[in-house]
Protein backbone atom coordinates (compact mmCIF):
# COMPACT_ATOMS: atom_id res chain seq x y z
CA UNK A 1 0.00 0.00 0.00
CA UNK A 2 1.42 3.34 -1.03
CA UNK A 3 0.18 6.89 -1.18
CA UNK A 4 0.21 8.93 -4.40
CA UNK A 5 -0.44 12.56 -5.31
CA UNK A 6 -0.58 14.53 -8.52
CA UNK A 7 -1.02 18.32 -8.78
CA UNK A 8 -1.52 20.78 -11.62
CA UNK A 9 -1.53 24.31 -10.19
CA UNK A 10 -1.09 27.95 -11.14
CA UNK A 11 1.78 28.44 -8.70
CA UNK A 12 4.74 26.24 -7.63
CA UNK A 13 3.56 22.86 -6.35
CA UNK A 14 6.50 21.75 -4.21
CA UNK A 15 4.89 22.80 -0.90
CA UNK A 16 1.52 21.33 -1.91
CA UNK A 17 3.13 17.98 -2.65
CA UNK A 18 5.10 17.99 0.58
CA UNK A 19 2.03 18.82 2.66
CA UNK A 20 -0.03 16.19 0.85
CA UNK A 21 2.55 13.47 1.41
CA UNK A 22 2.62 14.29 5.12
CA UNK A 23 -1.13 13.68 5.22
CA UNK A 24 -0.68 10.37 3.38
CA UNK A 25 2.29 9.26 5.51
CA UNK A 26 0.17 6.52 7.10
CA UNK A 27 0.14 4.75 3.72
CA UNK A 28 3.91 4.22 3.60
CA UNK A 29 6.97 4.88 5.72
CA UNK A 30 9.73 3.17 3.74
CA UNK A 31 10.52 6.00 1.30
CA UNK A 32 9.18 9.19 -0.24
CA UNK A 33 9.66 10.98 -3.53
CA UNK A 34 8.57 14.09 -5.43
CA UNK A 35 8.98 15.05 -9.09
CA UNK A 36 8.03 18.48 -10.39
CA UNK A 37 7.97 19.76 -13.96
CA UNK A 38 8.34 23.16 -15.56
CA UNK A 39 6.49 24.32 -18.64
CA UNK A 40 9.70 23.95 -20.65
CA UNK A 41 9.64 20.20 -19.98
CA UNK A 42 12.48 20.22 -17.43
CA UNK A 43 11.67 17.88 -14.54
CA UNK A 44 13.22 17.82 -11.08
CA UNK A 45 13.33 14.83 -8.72
CA UNK A 46 14.16 14.22 -5.11
CA UNK A 47 13.50 10.93 -3.34
CA UNK A 48 14.96 9.01 -0.45
CA UNK A 49 14.37 6.38 2.21
CA UNK A 50 12.46 7.24 5.36
CA UNK A 51 9.63 9.53 6.39
CA UNK A 52 8.60 12.57 4.40
CA UNK A 53 9.93 15.01 7.00
CA UNK A 54 13.31 13.26 6.94
CA UNK A 55 13.64 12.92 3.16
CA UNK A 56 12.91 16.54 2.21
CA UNK A 57 14.98 19.45 3.50
CA UNK A 58 14.77 23.12 2.57
CA UNK A 59 17.50 22.78 -0.05
CA UNK A 60 15.62 19.88 -1.66
CA UNK A 61 12.35 21.79 -1.76
CA UNK A 62 13.98 24.80 -3.42
CA UNK A 63 15.20 22.61 -6.26
CA UNK A 64 11.69 21.23 -6.98
CA UNK A 65 10.53 23.94 -9.37
CA UNK A 66 7.41 23.90 -11.53
CA UNK A 67 3.63 24.12 -11.43
CA UNK A 68 2.96 20.44 -11.98
CA UNK A 69 4.18 17.49 -9.95
CA UNK A 70 3.61 14.05 -8.45
CA UNK A 71 4.51 12.56 -5.09
CA UNK A 72 4.74 9.12 -3.54
CA UNK A 73 5.15 7.50 -0.13
CA UNK A 74 6.34 3.92 -0.40
CA UNK A 75 5.15 0.83 1.34
CA UNK A 76 7.25 -2.10 0.08
CA UNK A 77 5.43 -4.99 -1.61
CA UNK A 78 6.62 -6.45 -4.91
CA UNK A 79 10.31 -5.73 -5.42
CA UNK A 80 10.53 -5.40 -1.66
CA UNK A 81 14.24 -4.72 -1.39
CA UNK A 82 14.44 -1.68 0.88
CA UNK A 83 16.70 0.51 -1.26
CA UNK A 84 16.75 3.94 -2.82
CA UNK A 85 16.53 2.40 -6.29
CA UNK A 86 13.14 0.86 -5.43
CA UNK A 87 11.76 4.25 -4.35
CA UNK A 88 9.30 6.09 -6.55
CA UNK A 89 8.60 7.97 -8.77
CA UNK A 90 10.34 6.14 -11.62
CA UNK A 91 11.58 7.85 -14.79
CA UNK A 92 12.13 6.96 -18.44
CA UNK A 93 13.33 9.37 -21.12
CA UNK A 94 11.54 7.85 -24.08
CA UNK A 95 9.14 8.90 -25.37
CA UNK A 96 8.93 12.52 -24.24
CA UNK A 97 10.23 11.85 -20.71
CA UNK A 98 7.79 10.22 -18.30
CA UNK A 99 7.75 9.90 -14.51
CA UNK A 100 5.26 7.61 -12.78
CA UNK A 101 4.14 6.73 -9.26
CA UNK A 102 1.99 3.71 -8.51
CA UNK A 103 -0.14 2.40 -5.65
CA UNK A 104 -0.95 -1.30 -5.83
CA UNK A 105 0.68 -4.47 -7.07
CA UNK A 106 0.76 -6.13 -10.48
CA UNK A 107 0.10 -9.86 -10.51
CA UNK A 108 1.75 -10.44 -13.91
CA UNK A 109 4.81 -8.20 -13.51
CA UNK A 110 7.21 -11.11 -14.11
CA UNK A 111 5.64 -11.79 -17.50
CA UNK A 112 5.59 -8.08 -18.29
CA UNK A 113 9.27 -7.76 -17.52
CA UNK A 114 10.14 -10.68 -19.79
CA UNK A 115 8.04 -9.21 -22.58
CA UNK A 116 9.79 -5.88 -22.17
CA UNK A 117 13.18 -7.55 -22.69
CA UNK A 118 12.21 -9.87 -25.56
CA UNK A 119 9.67 -7.92 -27.56
CA UNK A 120 9.61 -4.27 -26.58
CA UNK A 121 13.38 -3.80 -26.23
CA UNK A 122 13.04 -1.85 -23.00
CA UNK A 123 15.35 -2.39 -20.04
CA UNK A 124 13.90 -2.58 -16.53
CA UNK A 125 16.57 -1.88 -13.96
CA UNK A 126 14.85 -2.89 -10.71
CA UNK A 127 12.52 -5.64 -9.54
CA UNK A 128 9.72 -3.16 -8.87
CA UNK A 129 6.44 -3.83 -10.63
CA UNK A 130 5.97 -0.05 -10.79
CA UNK A 131 8.94 0.31 -13.13
CA UNK A 132 7.48 -2.43 -15.30
CA UNK A 133 4.16 -0.57 -15.40
CA UNK A 134 5.93 2.65 -16.39
CA UNK A 135 7.70 0.93 -19.26
CA UNK A 136 4.51 -0.69 -20.54
CA UNK A 137 2.84 2.73 -20.57
CA UNK A 138 5.86 4.36 -22.25
CA UNK A 139 6.06 1.66 -24.90
CA UNK A 140 2.33 1.83 -25.72
CA UNK A 141 2.55 5.62 -25.92
CA UNK A 142 5.57 5.45 -28.20
CA UNK A 143 3.76 3.10 -30.59
CA UNK A 144 0.93 5.59 -31.01
CA UNK A 145 2.65 8.97 -30.92
CA UNK A 146 3.27 10.72 -34.24
CA UNK A 147 6.42 12.77 -33.89
CA UNK A 148 6.04 15.24 -31.04
CA UNK A 149 2.29 15.61 -31.51
CA UNK A 150 0.57 14.10 -28.50
CA UNK A 151 -3.19 14.43 -28.23
CA UNK A 152 -5.39 13.34 -25.30
CA UNK A 153 -6.87 10.53 -27.39
CA UNK A 154 -3.38 9.18 -28.06
CA UNK A 155 -2.71 9.04 -24.32
CA UNK A 156 -6.04 7.36 -23.66
CA UNK A 157 -5.43 4.78 -26.38
CA UNK A 158 -2.09 3.95 -24.77
CA UNK A 159 -3.75 3.53 -21.36
CA UNK A 160 -6.38 1.26 -22.93
CA UNK A 161 -3.49 -0.91 -24.15
CA UNK A 162 -2.02 -0.88 -20.64
CA UNK A 163 -5.32 -2.21 -19.30
CA UNK A 164 -5.19 -5.05 -21.84
CA UNK A 165 -1.63 -6.03 -20.90
CA UNK A 166 -1.46 -5.39 -17.16
CA UNK A 167 -3.21 -7.40 -14.44
CA UNK A 168 -3.56 -6.62 -10.77
CA UNK A 169 -4.23 -3.48 -8.78
CA UNK A 170 -2.95 -0.07 -9.81
CA UNK A 171 -3.77 3.54 -9.19
CA UNK A 172 -1.31 5.71 -11.11
CA UNK A 173 -0.17 9.30 -11.43
CA UNK A 174 2.35 10.25 -14.12
CA UNK A 175 3.83 13.32 -15.80
CA UNK A 176 4.57 13.48 -19.51
CA UNK A 177 7.22 16.17 -19.90
CA UNK A 178 5.87 19.26 -21.63
CA UNK A 179 2.32 17.88 -21.86
CA UNK A 180 0.74 17.38 -18.46
CA UNK A 181 -0.46 15.03 -15.74
CA UNK A 182 -2.00 11.60 -16.30
CA UNK A 183 -3.93 9.59 -13.70
CA UNK A 184 -5.65 6.24 -14.15
CA UNK A 185 -7.07 3.34 -12.19
CA UNK A 186 -7.29 -0.40 -12.85
CA UNK A 187 -10.54 -1.78 -14.33
CA UNK A 188 -11.70 -3.11 -10.93
CA UNK A 189 -10.85 0.06 -9.01
CA UNK A 190 -9.11 -2.03 -6.35
CA UNK A 191 -6.91 0.83 -5.18
CA UNK A 192 -8.51 4.22 -4.47
CA UNK A 193 -7.97 7.43 -6.43
CA UNK A 194 -9.86 10.70 -5.97
CA UNK A 195 -9.96 13.94 -7.95
CA UNK A 196 -10.32 17.42 -6.47
CA UNK A 197 -10.18 21.01 -7.67
CA UNK A 198 -9.48 24.46 -6.29
CA UNK A 199 -10.70 27.67 -7.90
CA UNK A 200 -8.19 30.53 -8.06
CA UNK A 201 -8.30 33.95 -9.77
CA UNK A 202 -5.99 32.51 -12.43
CA UNK A 203 -8.05 29.38 -13.08
CA UNK A 204 -8.82 25.95 -11.66
CA UNK A 205 -6.12 23.85 -10.00
CA UNK A 206 -6.42 20.05 -9.83
CA UNK A 207 -5.21 17.47 -7.33
CA UNK A 208 -5.35 13.67 -7.60
CA UNK A 209 -4.73 11.63 -4.45
CA UNK A 210 -5.11 8.22 -2.87
CA UNK A 211 -7.48 9.58 -0.22
CA UNK A 212 -9.85 12.52 0.05
CA UNK A 213 -8.17 13.70 3.27
CA UNK A 214 -5.28 14.99 1.14
CA UNK A 215 -7.76 17.25 -0.66
CA UNK A 216 -9.45 18.46 2.54
CA UNK A 217 -6.28 19.55 4.28
CA UNK A 218 -5.15 21.63 1.29
CA UNK A 219 -8.50 23.34 0.62
CA UNK A 220 -9.26 21.37 -2.54
CA UNK A 221 -12.88 20.48 -3.12
CA UNK A 222 -13.59 16.81 -3.70
CA UNK A 223 -14.91 16.50 -7.25
CA UNK A 224 -15.31 12.74 -7.61
CA UNK A 225 -13.56 9.41 -7.57
CA UNK A 226 -11.71 8.39 -10.70
CA UNK A 227 -13.73 5.47 -12.00
CA UNK A 228 -12.38 1.93 -12.50
CA UNK A 229 -10.63 1.82 -15.87
CA UNK A 230 -10.91 5.58 -16.32
CA UNK A 231 -8.02 7.87 -17.22
CA UNK A 232 -7.73 11.60 -16.61
CA UNK A 233 -5.32 13.88 -18.48
CA UNK A 234 -4.72 17.45 -17.28
CA UNK A 235 -2.66 19.66 -19.57
CA UNK A 236 0.03 22.07 -18.43
CA UNK A 237 -2.56 24.82 -18.89
CA UNK A 238 -5.09 23.08 -16.64
CA UNK A 239 -7.44 21.64 -19.25
CA UNK A 240 -9.01 18.43 -17.98
CA UNK A 241 -9.82 15.51 -20.29
CA UNK A 242 -11.14 12.10 -19.23
CA UNK A 243 -12.16 8.82 -20.86
CA UNK A 244 -13.13 5.30 -19.89
CA UNK A 245 -10.24 3.24 -21.23
CA UNK A 246 -11.24 -0.29 -20.22
CA UNK A 247 -13.52 -2.42 -22.39
CA UNK A 248 -14.98 -3.93 -19.21
CA UNK A 249 -14.90 -2.32 -15.79
CA UNK A 250 -16.52 -2.97 -12.44
CA UNK A 251 -15.96 -1.27 -9.10
CA UNK A 252 -14.59 -3.83 -6.64
CA UNK A 253 -12.64 -1.77 -4.08
CA UNK A 254 -10.30 -3.31 -1.54
CA UNK A 255 -12.19 -3.74 1.72
CA UNK A 256 -8.97 -3.70 3.77
CA UNK A 257 -8.70 0.03 3.04
CA UNK A 258 -11.71 0.51 5.31
CA UNK A 259 -10.53 -1.99 7.90
CA UNK A 260 -7.06 -0.56 8.40
CA UNK A 261 -5.20 1.50 5.84
CA UNK A 262 -7.27 4.58 5.12
CA UNK A 263 -7.63 7.46 7.55
CA UNK A 264 -11.08 7.57 9.19
CA UNK A 265 -11.69 11.10 7.89
CA UNK A 266 -11.33 9.95 4.28
CA UNK A 267 -14.16 9.27 1.84
CA UNK A 268 -13.34 6.86 -1.00
CA UNK A 269 -15.75 5.65 -3.66
CA UNK A 270 -18.41 7.57 -1.76
CA UNK A 271 -17.81 5.55 1.40
CA UNK A 272 -17.01 7.27 4.68
CA UNK A 273 -14.23 5.22 6.27
CA UNK A 274 -15.38 6.40 9.71
CA UNK A 275 -18.98 5.30 9.12
CA UNK A 276 -17.80 1.93 7.82
CA UNK A 277 -15.82 1.38 11.02
CA UNK A 278 -18.76 2.39 13.19
CA UNK A 279 -20.85 -0.20 11.35
CA UNK A 280 -18.14 -2.81 11.93
CA UNK A 281 -18.42 -2.15 15.65
CA UNK A 282 -22.19 -2.65 15.63
CA UNK A 283 -21.95 -5.92 13.72
CA UNK A 284 -19.12 -7.26 15.85
CA UNK A 285 -21.06 -6.40 19.02
CA UNK A 286 -23.98 -8.51 17.84
CA UNK A 287 -21.67 -11.49 17.31
CA UNK A 288 -20.14 -11.12 20.76
CA UNK A 289 -23.62 -10.91 22.28
CA UNK A 290 -24.50 -14.21 20.60
CA UNK A 291 -21.29 -16.01 21.58
CA UNK A 292 -20.90 -14.54 25.08
CA UNK A 293 -24.46 -13.93 26.26
CA UNK A 294 -23.42 -13.46 29.91
CA UNK A 295 -21.14 -10.59 28.87
CA UNK A 296 -18.36 -11.36 31.34
CA UNK A 297 -16.69 -8.07 30.33
CA UNK A 298 -15.98 -5.04 32.50
CA UNK A 299 -14.49 -2.66 29.97
CA UNK A 300 -13.84 -2.26 26.23
CA UNK A 301 -10.38 -0.98 25.29
CA UNK A 302 -9.27 -0.16 21.72
CA UNK A 303 -5.82 -0.80 20.28
CA UNK A 304 -5.04 2.70 19.01
CA UNK A 305 -5.55 4.18 16.57
CA UNK A 306 -7.40 2.43 13.76
CA UNK A 307 -9.84 0.46 15.92
CA UNK A 308 -11.15 3.37 17.99
CA UNK A 309 -14.34 3.97 16.01
CA UNK A 310 -15.25 0.27 15.93
CA UNK A 311 -14.46 -0.19 19.63
CA UNK A 312 -16.48 2.84 20.70
CA UNK A 313 -19.52 1.71 18.74
CA UNK A 314 -19.15 -1.86 20.01
CA UNK A 315 -19.07 -0.63 23.61
CA UNK A 316 -22.13 1.57 23.09
CA UNK A 317 -23.99 -1.30 21.43
CA UNK A 318 -23.27 -3.63 24.33
CA UNK A 319 -23.79 -1.01 27.03
CA UNK A 320 -20.23 -1.40 28.32
CA UNK A 321 -17.73 1.25 29.47
CA UNK A 322 -15.24 2.40 26.83
CA UNK A 323 -11.80 3.33 28.10
CA UNK A 324 -8.47 4.35 26.60
CA UNK A 325 -6.20 1.78 28.20
CA UNK A 326 -3.13 2.23 26.04
CA UNK A 327 -1.05 5.33 25.58
CA UNK A 328 0.51 5.57 22.15
CA UNK A 329 3.92 7.02 21.40
CA UNK A 330 3.22 9.22 18.37
CA UNK A 331 6.81 9.03 17.23
CA UNK A 332 6.78 5.31 16.49
CA UNK A 333 5.47 4.24 13.08
CA UNK A 334 2.70 1.81 12.22
CA UNK A 335 4.07 -1.62 13.06
CA UNK A 336 2.05 -3.41 10.36
CA UNK A 337 3.88 -1.58 7.60
CA UNK A 338 7.36 -1.71 9.09
CA UNK A 339 9.66 -3.94 7.03
CA UNK A 340 10.74 -7.07 8.87
CA UNK A 341 9.10 -9.17 11.57
CA UNK A 342 11.81 -8.45 14.14
CA UNK A 343 11.30 -4.70 13.69
CA UNK A 344 7.53 -5.06 14.14
CA UNK A 345 7.84 -7.08 17.33
CA UNK A 346 10.40 -4.79 18.93
CA UNK A 347 8.38 -1.67 18.17
CA UNK A 348 5.11 -2.82 19.79
CA UNK A 349 6.17 -2.03 23.35
CA UNK A 350 7.93 1.09 22.20
CA UNK A 351 4.71 2.23 20.58
CA UNK A 352 2.16 1.32 23.28
CA UNK A 353 2.16 1.47 27.07
CA UNK A 354 -0.67 0.14 29.24
CA UNK A 355 -2.45 2.37 31.77
CA UNK A 356 -2.64 0.04 34.76
CA UNK A 357 -5.69 1.73 36.28
CA UNK A 358 -7.86 0.55 33.38
CA UNK A 359 -6.74 -3.09 33.58
CA UNK A 360 -6.24 -4.00 37.23
CA UNK A 361 -8.67 -6.71 38.39
CA UNK A 362 -10.89 -6.30 35.32
CA UNK A 363 -12.09 -8.54 32.51
CA UNK A 364 -11.13 -6.52 29.45
CA UNK A 365 -12.20 -6.78 25.83
CA UNK A 366 -9.44 -5.52 23.55
CA UNK A 367 -10.59 -4.44 20.10
CA UNK A 368 -8.26 -4.21 17.11
CA UNK A 369 -8.94 -3.60 13.42
CA UNK A 370 -7.55 -7.01 12.43
CA UNK A 371 -5.19 -9.81 13.42
CA UNK A 372 -2.69 -10.55 10.69
CA UNK A 373 0.54 -12.12 11.87
CA UNK A 374 -0.48 -12.10 15.53
CA UNK A 375 2.83 -10.58 16.64
CA UNK A 376 1.32 -7.33 17.84
CA UNK A 377 -1.76 -9.02 19.32
CA UNK A 378 0.27 -11.41 21.47
CA UNK A 379 2.44 -8.61 22.84
CA UNK A 380 -0.60 -6.48 23.64
CA UNK A 381 -2.41 -9.31 25.44
CA UNK A 382 0.72 -9.88 27.53
CA UNK A 383 0.86 -6.15 28.34
CA UNK A 384 -2.77 -6.27 29.53
CA UNK A 385 -2.04 -9.22 31.79
CA UNK A 386 1.07 -7.55 33.20
CA UNK A 387 -1.11 -4.50 33.96
CA UNK A 388 -3.34 -6.67 36.16
CA UNK A 389 -6.22 -7.81 33.93
CA UNK A 390 -8.07 -10.91 35.21
CA UNK A 391 -9.29 -11.98 31.78
CA UNK A 392 -8.30 -10.70 28.35
CA UNK A 393 -10.67 -11.15 25.43
CA UNK A 394 -9.59 -10.05 21.96
CA UNK A 395 -11.96 -8.90 19.21
CA UNK A 396 -11.10 -8.24 15.57
CA UNK A 397 -13.20 -5.87 13.47
CA UNK A 398 -12.13 -7.96 10.45
CA UNK A 399 -12.51 -11.68 9.70
CA UNK A 400 -9.56 -14.08 10.00
CA UNK A 401 -6.82 -13.30 7.49
CA UNK A 402 -6.10 -16.71 5.99
CA UNK A 403 -4.84 -15.93 2.50
CA UNK A 404 -2.11 -13.78 0.94
CA UNK A 405 -3.06 -10.37 -0.35
CA UNK A 406 -1.49 -9.88 -3.77
CA UNK A 407 -2.90 -6.46 -4.62
CA UNK A 408 -0.59 -4.26 -2.60
CA UNK A 409 -0.63 -5.31 1.07
CA UNK A 410 2.40 -6.89 2.70
CA UNK A 411 0.96 -10.15 4.02
CA UNK A 412 2.05 -12.47 1.24
CA UNK A 413 2.96 -15.81 2.84
CA UNK A 414 0.48 -18.16 4.43
CA UNK A 415 3.06 -19.17 7.03
CA UNK A 416 3.06 -15.61 8.37
CA UNK A 417 -0.71 -15.52 8.88
CA UNK A 418 -1.76 -16.66 12.33
CA UNK A 419 -5.24 -17.71 11.17
CA UNK A 420 -3.97 -20.11 8.49
CA UNK A 421 -4.67 -23.64 9.68
CA UNK A 422 -6.01 -22.52 13.09
CA UNK A 423 -9.52 -22.14 14.50
CA UNK A 424 -10.56 -19.36 16.88
CA UNK A 425 -9.68 -21.33 20.03
CA UNK A 426 -6.22 -22.13 18.69
CA UNK A 427 -5.65 -18.50 17.73
CA UNK A 428 -6.71 -17.41 21.23
CA UNK A 429 -4.20 -19.85 22.70
CA UNK A 430 -1.50 -18.63 20.32
CA UNK A 431 -1.89 -14.99 21.39
CA UNK A 432 -2.55 -15.96 25.07
CA UNK A 433 -6.08 -14.53 25.11
CA UNK A 434 -9.02 -16.07 26.98
CA UNK A 435 -11.10 -15.91 23.80
CA UNK A 436 -10.98 -14.39 20.33
CA UNK A 437 -13.94 -12.92 18.46
CA UNK A 438 -13.72 -12.32 14.71
CA UNK A 439 -16.05 -10.33 12.49
CA UNK A 440 -17.88 -12.54 9.99
CA UNK A 441 -17.04 -11.78 6.36
CA UNK A 442 -20.64 -11.17 5.34
CA UNK A 443 -21.00 -8.80 8.29
CA UNK A 444 -17.90 -6.88 7.24
CA UNK A 445 -19.14 -6.56 3.67
CA UNK A 446 -22.52 -5.42 4.98
CA UNK A 447 -20.89 -2.80 7.21
CA UNK A 448 -18.97 -1.20 4.36
CA UNK A 449 -21.84 -1.58 1.89
CA UNK A 450 -24.20 0.18 4.31
CA UNK A 451 -21.67 3.03 4.55
CA UNK A 452 -21.96 3.39 0.77
CA UNK A 453 -25.71 3.72 1.04
CA UNK A 454 -26.06 0.28 -0.55
CA UNK A 455 -24.48 1.40 -3.84
CA UNK A 456 -21.55 -1.02 -3.54
CA UNK A 457 -22.11 -4.62 -2.49
CA UNK A 458 -19.05 -6.40 -3.91
CA UNK A 459 -15.56 -5.82 -2.54
CA UNK A 460 -12.08 -7.22 -3.00
CA UNK A 461 -11.85 -9.59 0.01
CA UNK A 462 -9.18 -12.07 -1.09
CA UNK A 463 -7.19 -12.07 2.16
CA UNK A 464 -10.32 -13.29 3.95
CA UNK A 465 -12.02 -15.37 1.26
CA UNK A 466 -9.18 -16.59 -0.97
CA UNK A 467 -11.11 -15.33 -4.02
CA UNK A 468 -8.98 -13.17 -6.34
CA UNK A 469 -10.97 -10.80 -8.51
CA UNK A 470 -8.43 -10.56 -11.35
CA UNK A 471 -8.77 -14.28 -12.07
CA UNK A 472 -5.06 -14.94 -12.56
CA UNK A 473 -4.05 -15.98 -9.03
CA UNK A 474 -4.01 -19.68 -8.12
CA UNK A 475 -2.09 -21.95 -5.73
CA UNK A 476 0.83 -22.21 -8.16
CA UNK A 477 1.08 -18.42 -8.30
CA UNK A 478 0.99 -18.14 -4.50
CA UNK A 479 3.59 -20.89 -4.08
CA UNK A 480 5.96 -19.17 -6.50
CA UNK A 481 5.44 -15.78 -4.88
CA UNK A 482 6.08 -17.15 -1.40
CA UNK A 483 9.20 -19.00 -2.53
CA UNK A 484 10.52 -15.83 -4.14
CA UNK A 485 9.81 -13.82 -1.02
CA UNK A 486 11.53 -16.37 1.23
CA UNK A 487 14.71 -16.45 -0.84
CA UNK A 488 17.45 -14.41 0.85
CA UNK A 489 19.42 -14.43 -2.41
CA UNK A 490 16.72 -12.59 -4.29
CA UNK A 491 16.43 -9.89 -1.64
CA UNK A 492 20.13 -9.28 -1.24
CA UNK A 493 21.11 -9.47 -4.89
CA UNK A 494 18.23 -7.27 -6.00
CA UNK A 495 19.29 -4.49 -3.67
CA UNK A 496 22.99 -4.58 -4.56
CA UNK A 497 22.35 -4.78 -8.30
CA UNK A 498 20.16 -1.70 -8.48
CA UNK A 499 22.03 0.38 -5.94
CA UNK A 500 25.31 0.12 -7.82
CA UNK A 501 23.62 1.34 -10.99
CA UNK A 502 21.45 4.07 -9.50
CA UNK A 503 23.61 5.86 -6.98
CA UNK A 504 23.07 9.58 -7.30
CA UNK A 505 19.56 9.55 -8.78
CA UNK A 506 17.94 10.81 -5.58
CA UNK A 507 18.13 14.44 -6.57
CA UNK A 508 18.60 15.69 -10.09
CA UNK A 509 17.13 17.42 -13.07
CA UNK A 510 15.72 14.70 -15.28
CA UNK A 511 15.53 16.61 -18.54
Amino acid sequence: MCGILGVVAKTPVNQLLYDGLLVLQHRGQDAAGIVTAERSGVMHMHKGQGLVADVFRTRNMRSLMGNIGIGHVRYPTAGSASSLAESQPFYVNSPFGIVLAHNGNLTNHTELKEAMYRNDLRHINTHSDSEALLNVFAYELQKRAIGFALKPETIFDAIAAVHRRVKGAYAVVAIIAGYGLVAFRDPFGIRPLVLGEHATPDGVEYLVASESVALDTMSFKMTRDIEPGEAVFITMDGELHSRQCATESKLVPCIFEHVYFARPDSVMDGISVYQARLNMGDNLAEKIRRELPDLDIDVVIPIPDTSRASALQLANHLGLPYREGFQKNRYIGRTFIMPGQATRKKSVRQKLNAIGLEFKDRNVLLVDDSIVRGTTSKEIVQMAREAGARKVYFASAAPPVRFPHVYGIDMPTREELIATGRNDAQIAEEISADAVFYQDLDALVQAVSDASGGRISVFETSCFSGEYITGDVDDAYLDEMEARRASPLSKDSDASQVLDMNVGVAEQNLI
